[in-house]
Formats: structure tokens, C-alpha cells, sequence
């Protein structure tokens, strides 16, 4: 049986605050970014291009953990781990629902970066089953 998101800290992954999300070199060295992410009660999407170094990264090792820290109480954290399922589809309207909860923007392109970009990216969404979920350990 997968683990879900417990109640007690989905309100980290419904809110929008910074996540780290980390994916693994081809190296086998972690790399960290930071990202906006969300929960759809099955999965935690992080939205991102192909191109980019996470992406490249998950296209070859889907192996990814996301890293959620209430910037109110800094001691109160969820960690997910599993493994990534990319998907374009819907890629672009999710990233728009994303830029509208993390700035008062209402689109990415030609609201937060040049609409010319979006020529050169394929947007993903990396979709994350938990298969193992961390929570800290005092709340």
C-alpha cells in the first residue's frame, strides 16, 4: 500500500510555498532546485521543461524527492519521495494555475517570462506518487 499525504501537513503542498525538489545527476550527484508545486489528491505535480537540468534528469532516473517547509514554523516539514511520471499534457494551463497561486500574475509566458520562451520549452509536469512520506517529528 503507497503512503499518502497526511492530513496533519497537506495544508504544505495546498498553500503555495517554495519546495526543494531534488533529482539525480547523471553522475549520481543530487541536484536541488527550487520550484512551485501542488497536490491533486493522488499525486504532487512540480511543473518544469524537458530541457531544463531536473528535467533531463527524470528523463533518465525518475528517482525524485520534494522537500516542503512551513516558512511559519520552520521545525514543521513533509518530505515525499518516489518517482517521477512526466506528462505534457496540460502542462502549460498548469503552470498558469500555479503562476496564479505563487504571484498575482494570471499567465507564465508574457506575465513572468518573455512569450518568446515558450517556443524554445517543452513544458512537463512531473507527477509524484508518494512511496514514502516523511514528516518531522515534533508536530
Amino acid at each position: 500500500m503507497e503512503p499518502t499525504i497526511p492530513e496533519s501537513h497537506r495544508d504544505l503542498l495546498d498553500q503555495p510555498i517554495h519546495a526543494v525538489f531534488t533529482t539525480i545527476m547523471p553522475d549520481g550527484q543530487p541536484q536541488n532546485s527550487v520550484v512551485w508545486c501542488d497536490y491533486d489528491g493522488m499525486t504532487v505535480r512540480v511543473a518544469t521543461t524537458r530541457e531544463s537540468q531536473k528535467g533531463r534528469n527524470m528523463q533518465a532516473n525518475p528517482k525524485v524527492t520534494l522537500l516542503v517547509v512551513d516558512p511559519q514554523d520552520p521545525g514543521r516539514w513533509i518530505e515525499v519521495r518516489g518517482e517521477a511520471e512526466i506528462t505534457e499534457t496540460g502542462a502549460l494551463e498548469h503552470l498558469d494555475e500555479l503562476t496564479c497561486q505563487y504571484t498575482s500574475r494570471q499567465h507564465y509566458y508574457d506575465g513572468i517570462i518573455q512569450a518568446e520562451q515558450q517556443a524554445k520549452e517543452t513544458r512537463i509536469i512531473c507527477k509524484i506518487r508518494p512511496k514514502r512520506v516523511t514528516l518531522d517529528a515534533v508536530h
